[in-house]
Parts: structure tokens; sequence; C-alpha cells
């Protein structure tokens, strides 16, 4: 594991972590073809590894949404808290699943400056709000979301991906993860 994956708190030695976390590292590495860098460093409290990992397994395995959907509400976020790590590793999820090289860079700039469906505008814009703005969001945020078309569940996995998200942006943050240069060049 990189030893350089985050800089205020130490990347912990894989031969130490539980066999569970190991394991799972292993396998993001051999599907990534490079070990992404949130891995070792959610790592350093093996308790908080799992639950995080196991939230963002449910929110990408049982959605409504389409994974580009999620990508999307991701790097909108992560744009709006000026998370570079998850902008990045994210933004290149996002390339991938969208097939769209540029898509990405504007939503992390201003995802007004992209050319999106009225849904996926009204998605975004739910999304920003929510996350500069949680004391804000009202009825009307929801009804708006319906309107375009998006059921009740789709609403709460829009919720949900934009709220652990707020959370990993601020972890992601704190400990400076960095993102790896693997990331940069992913689906351009």
């Amino acid at each position: 594991m990189n030893d350089d994956a985050m800089g205020r708190f130490p990347v912990p030695d894989m031969e130490e972590l539980p066999e569970d976390i190991r394991e799972r590292i292993e396998e993001e590495t051999e599907e990534a073809g490079f070990t992404p860098n949130v891995f070792p460093g959610f790592a350093y409290k093996p308790s908080h590894f799992r639950a995080f990992f196991a939230y963002h397994d449910a929110l990408v395995d049982d959605s409504a949404l389409e994974r580009e959907e999620i990508e999307m509400l991701i790097v909108t976020v992560s744009g709006v808290n000026d998370c570079l790590y998850c902008v990045v590793a994210h933004g290149a999820l996002l390339r991938i699943f969208a097939g769209a090289p540029k898509l990405a860079d504007k939503l992390a700039t201003n995802h007004r400056s992209a050319d999106l469906s009225e849904q996926h505008k009204v998605m975004l814009d739910y999304a920003e709000k929510l996350t500069e703005s949680p004391g804000k969001v009202e009825d009307s945020d929801f009804q708006r979301l319906r309107d375009v078309g998006f059921s009740t569940e789709e609403i709460w996995d829009i919720t949900s991906v934009v709220s652990v998200f707020n959370l990993s942006n601020r972890m992601a943050t704190a400990a400076d993860i960095q993102p790896n240069e693997e990331f940069y060049d992913l689906g351009r």
C-alpha cells in the first residue's frame, strides 16, 4: 500500500490489518489494477472502514438510480465541498460510466455548465442545496424531484448518496487522502 495515501494519519501496514479488510483491499486492487488510496486511508480504523464500505456498497448495489447518476451526484457534491480525492476518483468513474470525458470536470466546477436533462439538473440542484444548506431543504424540493420523474425510492437514494459523500468528502479532506495518479487519466 502507498504510504503517501494520506498525509495527516498513518497508513496502516497491510499485514497488520484484519483479514476481511486485507481481502477487500486486495479485491479492489485486483479490480482497479492499483490500490485506490481511500482503502488504506479508511483502514486506519477498521470498524469505520467496514461501516463506510458497507454503506457505500449498499448505495451502489441496492439503488433505484443508474450508476452514472450516482457518480454525477458524488462528483457534484465533492466539487461543492472542494474534495480533491473524490472529485478525481469519482470523476474517473463518471467518465467511464457516462462515456463522457468532459462531464465530470463540468460537474465538479459548476453543474449548471453541463449539458444535462431537466431531471438531472433538478437532481444536482437538490444535491447542492442539501450539501450547502441542509436546513433549507423543504417539501417543495422533493416536489420538484417528483415533478421531473423521480420516485420516492430514487429521492431516498439521491439523498443517501449526497449525505454519505458529504461525510466521505470531509474525511478525505481532513485526512489529506491523495488521489492516485492513475485516476487522472481514466476514461479520457
